[in-house]
């Protein structure tokens, strides 16, 4: 009689806790669904990470989850646009959109930025005219309203550059070089050009380099700038820190020296890059300095979408 009371009770307890995870399931509770990201601590992707005053979202594609109605707070999306870069900043209506994916990814990102019921851009930035970075921008010029332009003052002969000049004309727009140490306000989101190079041949070189402050947390875009643009940045702003970085030129070893790295700190570190891509980004030296300094690391590769939300304090 005991051995049945006591199978009877294990199957009530079975049943029981079915039902709970059920329960829990269905009203959106999530659990147990993680994956490691580079050699970092593990992460949830099932549900949204809170590190601080800030929410983290990742996911395969742009939906109506990663959508926040707080206009105040700093949205900071990174589409995962493969082996190239594509930034989208929000704050109280105002819009930035750092580089445009390649060729392929303009009517991707052209849908990415209507779910987010975006329709105008008022900063759009081409860090350097090379494919990876400028490949969508024909797309978003002809489809958003558009109101600055800021391109380095470099020019390359490739259809992809052309096609982003056909377009800029035929809205009757204009390309702006911003000047080191320009600033400029995305809602109450402060900006500041760190590096631009107009004479540089190696186009990399020439890359808008552009940090952002937000309350008391600090950003930083750098395009594909490498070890000698972070030298510069590095010779002027000594005591640089950062809290969130887009790190250079997709994870490669030309850029994210150990120097530059150890300076900024990054508490977050969000890498764009595509998966088993040629080049073998990110590099290996590059994961190790950001583990080093305690950096939580973010691929494209491996998440896909990056959503940054910043609460507005």
């Amino acid at each position: 009689m005991g051995r049945k009371i006591k199978r009877q009770s294990k199957l009530i307890i079975y049943l029981l806790s079915v039902i709970v995870v059920t329960i829990l399931s269905f009203i959106g509770i999530e659990y147990g669904t993680t994956e490691t990201v580079g050699n970092t601590m593990p992460i949830n992707i099932a549900k949204p990470e809170n590190l601080q005053n800030i929410t983290i979202k990742t996911g395969p594609t742009i939906t109506k989850d990663f959508l926040s109605e707080t206009k105040q707070n700093l949205k900071v999306y990174f589409f995962d646009v493969g082996q190239a870069d594509s930034i989208l900043i929000m704050n109280e209506e105002q819009t930035m959109l750092i580089d445009a994916g390649n060729n392929d990814d303009g009517e991707m990102l052209v849908k990415n930025l209507e779910t987010l019921g975006i329709a105008k851009i008022d900063y759009l930035v081409g860090t350097h005219p090379h494919e990876d970075h400028i490949g969508g921008m024909d797309n978003i010029i002809k489809n958003f309203e558009i109101g600055t332009i800021y391109m380095p003052k470099v020019q390359t002969n490739t259809k992809t550059f052309e096609d982003v000049l056909d377009a800029v004309k035929e809205k009757g727009l204009t390309i702006s070089t911003p000047k080191l140490n320009d600033t400029f306000k995305v809602g109450q989101a402060e900006c500041q050009v760190l590096a631009v190079d107009n004479k540089a041949k190696n186009l990399n070189l020439a890359s808008i380099v552009i940090q952002m402050q937000f309350d008391d947390m600090t950003y930083l875009f750098t395009g594909d700038s490498e070890k000698e643009v972070e030298e510069k940045i590095l010779k002027v702003n000594k005591d640089i820190k950062v809290n969130i970085l887009k790190v250079g030129h997709h994870g490669s070893d030309t850029s994210s020296s150990k120097k530059f790295i150890q300076t900024l700190a990054p508490e977050i570190s969000v890498i764009s890059v595509g998966k088993d891509n040629f080049y073998g980004h990110p590099n290996q030296e590059v994961i190790e300095r950001l583990e080093e300094v305690e950096s939580k690391i973010y691929r494209t590769d491996e998440v896909g979408n990056v959503f940054i939300e910043q609460r507005k304090k």
